[in-house]
């Protein structure tokens, strides 16, 4: 059984902002991946009894997924592509292949003072992520030692603002006002997280109610989180 239709590459693109709106720049990989593994996590507490034989995992969290796949950098002018014929050689080996791929999935970018967020763009896959892992193992070499081939080994795990999170995720109507009754155990960041999606704004909460050390909070004491719009990003 056969396949119609032209070859896509792979795309990589990144932005600068989380919600994806700001163009950064954007590559098609030189070779496509062979595969890619998308692994799913979810986290349990388990609770278990003095000397009771098992455990009752209850659920935690959904972790983010995680995409890890292996692109090929050529520069020997020998490997065939479908644009069309084959990559050409380089005068400086890969060095222009790897240096705009780690310009946008690695380097620093000082207007978020981070490296970009991105998403990978190929058939069914639409990611939007970060990159998390990378391991470049250089493989064939030039006489005076310049590589002309390299495998990147990438992992990256997926990205989703806290807003958006917080909305998927429906905890309690993080868009409305909540009054929350303090119990033993319980931080001002973990309060935060179980309502917004994120523990980002438990310095916003504190000064919403006048807490002058968040660490410290007394069970049964009423807390106010205001709306998530009203909330700093």
């Amino acid at each position: 059984m056969g396949f119609s239709g032209s070859l896509t590459k792979m795309k990589i693109i990144a932005y600068s902002d989380d919600n994806f709106q700001m163009l950064r720049g954007q590559m098609s990989v030189y070779m496509n991946p062979s595969q890619y593994t998308r692994q799913y996590s979810i986290c349990y507490n388990t609770v278990q009894a003095q000397g009771s034989p098992g455990g009752s995992p209850r659920y935690n969290k959904t972790l983010p997924d995680v995409v890890q796949l292996q692109l090929v950098f050529d520069g020997t002018g020998v490997v065939p592509t479908a644009i069309p014929g084959v990559l050409p050689f380089m005068s400086d080996g890969i060095k222009t292949q790897v240096d705009k791929f780690l310009g946008l999935v690695f380097a620093y970018n000082g207007q978020i003072h981070s490296p970009n967020y991105l998403q990978l763009s190929w058939g069914t896959l639409a990611f939007r992520c970060r990159l998390s892992d990378l391991k470049l193992t250089y493989t064939l070499f030039k006489p005076d030692g310049t590589p002309l081939r390299a495998r990147a080994d990438a992992t990256f795990k997926e990205y989703t603002n806290p807003k958006q999170l917080a909305k998927e995720a429906n905890k309690s109507s993080p868009d409305l006002s909540h009054i929350v009754t303090v119990k033993a155990g319980d931080t001002l960041p973990w309060l935060c997280f179980t309502i917004y999606g994120s523990s980002v704004y438990y310095i916003d909460v504190a000064r919403v109610n006048g807490l002058t050390d968040f660490r410290r909070l007394v069970p049964g004491q009423q807390l106010l989180f205001p709306p998530l719009e009203d909330s700093p990003a």
